[in-house]
């Protein structure tokens, strides 16, 4: 109810003169901010805040209310600028008093006078009505114009497995930790944040690492047969199937630099070959057609079997590899793994749990390259070799390679088929093999002589082996 009122209706007590009465309050106990939360009703029900602040404001209170209610932003932002100007307007107080003429009036009532709007909120009643009120003004409850904002919704990600990938691969750029292995992670959906929990045993669990990314892992679709090292592998496109992400083609130039690295192997942590590809082709959804290949990069040419069969797991390796923390000494101890969505804890039954050992793959020697033999008159085999580097190996400003360990070692094994006739320690990149010696040694007929650069931490690397005899 509204009604007007005037000088002449106001009443006369004994301890009042009959007029209109009005106070500010002081600018100590008015907000100067409003802050409301509530329950987002167009997300997905996170608990928002909206605020309001006139421009001008040089209060420093806050006045803020939480209300257990589901709002669109636009709602709360138009309650909380409703607030704030209530607020402001409320300053003003009224005290007067009625007549019992007006009766009719009563809390929540609202009167105007000298063109201002005051609404009752107490009345007291005695010989007259003893009335206070607060300013108001119409305006203040008018629909604002406020602009929507866009809300995404997150859309429900299952609970599924994640698929760990474990590489135990040698140094990519010289800047990672030797010995220990690098980790890919496959899921679709992405849970947001895969953590990987490690432990000596399956108990007393500690957070090892969060990844942040998935990894771009896939299979193979067709066989990948051995191809030489150091040109361009330009056989039968490797079709592969990826779980999740994208390849894309790179030019010559980029390769060389370092693009495209790609590691296949057998699943297994330690067994992984590094190539990589010019070309890729998207040949079905998710499926690419990769060509024009470098073999057997960062000396893994030297386990690069005849063939990698299809269903070879391969790994594009990009940032979204991550190292996890592995102490030197744990190198070659199995240690337990539960790696699954970082918000369902280690013990959630749909974390994987992997039991692994890891070699430290980055201190393993490089193979040797150009290995000769050749007999002299005396029946000598005099076997040679050179030798490579894992650490610094590509520039060209050096007169040798660094050595990339402790002291230059070899060691040389004479084969014959798959038994091992006798092995020799040899500190520089010759060997000769005498006709005592193979006496001693019991060598009769053809042989093959294999040479391995030797890591104090590491042991030998893999094998380069050259047929000799008759």
């Amino acid at each position: 109810m509204t009604a007007d009122i005037d000088v002449d209706d106001l009443a006369v007590l004994t301890d009042a003169d009959g007029s209109f009465e009005t106070t500010r309050a002081a600018d100590v106990e008015v907000s100067g901010q409003v802050r409301l939360g509530f329950v987002d009703a167009e997300g997905s029900y996170e608990t928002r805040a909206a605020e309001a602040r006139f421009p001008d404001e040089q209060y420093l209170g806050v006045s803020q209310t939480d209300l257990p209610l589901a709002l669109v932003t636009g709602e709360a932002r138009a309650i909380a600028d409703r607030w704030l100007s209530e607020a402001r307007i409320a300053r003003d107080l009224a005290r007067f008093s009625l007549p019992k003429s007006r009766l009719s009036l009563g809390a929540g009532d609202v009167v105007r006078y000298d063109g201002q709007r005051y609404r009752i909120d107490r009345m007291e009643q005695s010989d007259a009505q003893l009335i206070e009120a607060v300013r108001v003004e119409a305006g203040t409850y008018s629909p604002a114009d406020t602009a929507a904002d866009t809300i995404v919704v997150r859309s429900f990600v299952p609970p599924v497995p994640v698929l760990p990938v474990f590489l135990d691969l040698p140094l990519l750029t010289g800047a990672e930790v030797a010995h220990a292995p690098h980790l890919a992670i496959g899921a679709d959906p992405w849970p947001g944040s895969v953590a990987v929990w490690s432990a000596i045993d399956d108990a007393g669990y500690e957070l090892n690492r969060l990844v942040s990314a998935p990894g771009v892992v896939g299979v193979t679709e067709t066989p990948l047969t051995a191809a030489p090292v150091g040109v361009w592998d330009r056989g039968a496109p490797l079709r592969i199937r990826l779980t999740d992400g994208e390849l894309s083609s790179a030019d010559v130039d980029a390769v060389l630099n370092g693009a495209n690295a790609m590691a296949i192997g057998d699943g297994s942590s330690s067994n992984w070959e590094v190539f990589q590809f010019a070309d890729a082709v998207l040949v079905a959804p998710e499926t690419y057609e990769v060509s024009t290949r470098l073999r057997g990069q960062l000396g893994t040419d030297g386990i690069m079997p005849p063939v990698w069969p299809a269903g070879s797991t391969v790994v594009l390796i990009d940032l979204s590899l991550t190292q996890i923390d592995l102490p030197m000494s744990a190198r070659g101890l199995a240690r337990h793994y539960r790696i699954g969505p970082t918000a369902r804890g280690y013990d959630d039954p749909n974390v994987t749990l992997v039991v692994a050992a890891f070699d430290g793959i980055g201190l393993r020697p490089y193979p040797v390259s150009h290995l000769r033999a050749t007999p002299d008159m005396a029946g000598t085999l005099n076997v040679r070799w050179i030798r490579r580097t894992r650490i610094d190996g590509d520039s060209w400003q050096s007169l040798e390679v660094p050595l990339g360990e402790e002291v230059e070692a070899y060691q040389v094994r004479i084969l014959q088929g798959a038994t091992i006739r006798a092995e020799y320690p040899v500190t520089g990149p010759t060997f000769a093999y005498t006709p005592a010696m193979r006496a001693a040694d019991g060598v009769i007929g053809a042989y093959e002589v294999a040479v391995a650069q030797l890591s104090m931490q590491f042991g030998p690397g893999p094998f380069r082996a050259i047929a000799a005899g008759t």
